[in-house]
């Protein structure tokens, strides 16, 4: 469920920087383009440094990587 509600979130611009993608561990800055799952938690959509990170990840998860019992 929670890869399909991704799937029907838009992709954002992330319109200041934010921290760490707890995925690729890069920075998120201001002008990335994110996905935001519906826990809000927010991630790169899209390749970062050679990695996709939240679609990556759904391929072999199905929870956000923060919030692995939602």
């Amino acid at each position: 469920l929670t890869v399909l509600l991704c799937a029907l979130s838009p992709e954002d611009v992330l319109s200041k920087d934010t921290g760490e993608c707890a995925i690729c561990l890069e920075e998120l800055q201001q002008g990335d383009t994110i996905a935001r799952l519906p826990c809000l938690c927010i991630y790169h959509k899209g390749q970062v440094f050679l990695l996709v990170c939240i679609d990556e990840w759904f391929e072999v998860n199905r929870s956000c990587p923060e919030h692995p019992s939602d």
